[in-house]
């Protein structure tokens, strides 16, 4: 048996996001959990298990704890990148299986937005990049884009689609950072930050944080909400710097992916929906090709079909994702936030109708870093 089939997901909120002023990370941070755990049905004091990091503080566990007054038995602050809470499934799947601890957060916060723009981080300079006038991280992602764009005919029309259809699903989300329509003809139109991509090809600048409430499958069985199940999961690195990545057009993904599908014992076509990282327009197209959607410079036209759309069959990134939902730095948790709740059926005007199952999908640094993960409905 697997680690991941004894545990649930039993808890899921948002702090404040957009523009929170009022809140520092840690206070994001304590509010969303505080919101996870009353959505669980469960008090900050049953939480004996801690899976965060902010790089807004150097020892986050404690800091967090600190925060909320808890002290728990167990604690991991592994830094993946933004792929790291997807990842933390599994993580805490490991701990609550060798009985380490019985109820897990998994939690983030940030000020982005209120801090201009400036991510703190300890992150070193690139040797072979920095130097020489990119840019991190869009520099990066930029080489990629034109990577893929020689190899397979990708086009910016191409890229430019999947801002235009996450937006599409931003305008069904009261909360989304940006919700205003856009066109192909706006994101060309918008000035060139890093060639090929275009301020709109670029993702949101926001403030916000998350927590979700990871539990064994007995004791979610007594709680508030209906679980959510994870039925997959993998994790895994190819690089650190883009000047290492072996193949600028093939990410971690293409590990993870048909690892999370293997375990689960499903395949893309079984998906409902697909939550993936969207720091970048380019990071859609290559995650989609790696985790085996579609063949490889295939993703482009996928979009330009309008299937990954509301009303497609195939739809990504359900509530505007991170480039029209909010990027407060690391997206991945709130992608899982968005999965949870559409398999709880709680979305509204954007819901998946019979969504059952889904993958989730985050990546760490310029594609360095991947976690996928396989969700179901808990009936």
């Amino acid at each position: 048996m697997s680690a991941l089939d004894r545990i649930a997901i039993v808890g899921a909120a948002e702090s404040d996001i957009g523009h929170a002023p009022h809140l520092s990370p840690l206070g994001m941070m304590a509010q969303a959990t505080a919101r996870a755990a009353d959505d669980a049905g469960l008090s900050i004091g049953d939480i004996d298990g801690v899976f965060v990091i902010t790089p807004y503080h150097h020892l986050t566990s404690l800091s967090y704890c600190e925060t909320l007054q808890i002290f728990p038995r167990y604690h991991d602050t592994t830094q993946l990148g933004g792929c790291t809470f997807v990842a933390y499934l599994r993580h805490a799947a490991a701990a609550i299986a060798a009985g380490m601890c019985e109820v897990a957060v998994i939690a983030y916060g940030s000020s982005q937005r209120s801090d201009a723009g400036k991510l703190v981080s300890a992150s070193e300079v690139s040797t072979f990049e920095v130097p020489h006038g990119a840019a991190y991280p869009i520099s990066s992602f930029a080489l990629i884009a034109q990577r893929h764009m020689h190899e397979y005919g990708t086009t910016p029309e191409h890229l430019a689609e999947v801002a235009v259809a996450h937006r599409a699903w931003a305008t069904l989300t009261p909360n989304a950072y940006y919700r205003d329509p856009i066109t192909v003809e706006d994101v060309l139109a918008s000035p060139m930050i890093s060639s090929p991509l275009h301020r709109l090809d670029c993702c949101a600048v926001t403030d916000g944080g998350g927590a979700v409430i990871v539990t064994t499958k007995e004791r979610a069985r007594s709680l508030r909400r209906k679980p959510v199940h994870v039925l997959g999961g993998a994790e895994g690195y190819t690089h650190r710097t883009v000047a290492a990545m072996a193949d600028l057009t093939i990410s971690a993904g293409a590990q993870t992916g048909p690892a999370a599908f293997a375990e689960a014992g499903l395949a893309p076509a079984d998906m409902d929906f697909v939550q993936l990282y969207d720091a970048f327009t380019i990071s859609p197209l290559m995650i989609l090709e790696d985790l085996g959607f579609c063949a490889k410079g295939e993703a482009g036209p996928l979009y330009a079909s309008g299937r990954t759309r509301p009303g497609g069959d195939l739809p990504v990134n359900t509530n505007g994702g991170g480039l029209s939902y909010c990027h407060p730095g690391m997206l991945s948790l709130f992608l899982l936030i968005e999965a949870i709740r559409q398999l709880r059926g709680e979305c509204g005007e954007r819901q998946v109708a019979n969504a059952e199952v889904g993958v989730v999908h985050g990546l760490g640094g310029a594609f360095a870093g991947a976690a996928t993960a396989i969700l179901a409905r808990g009936d």
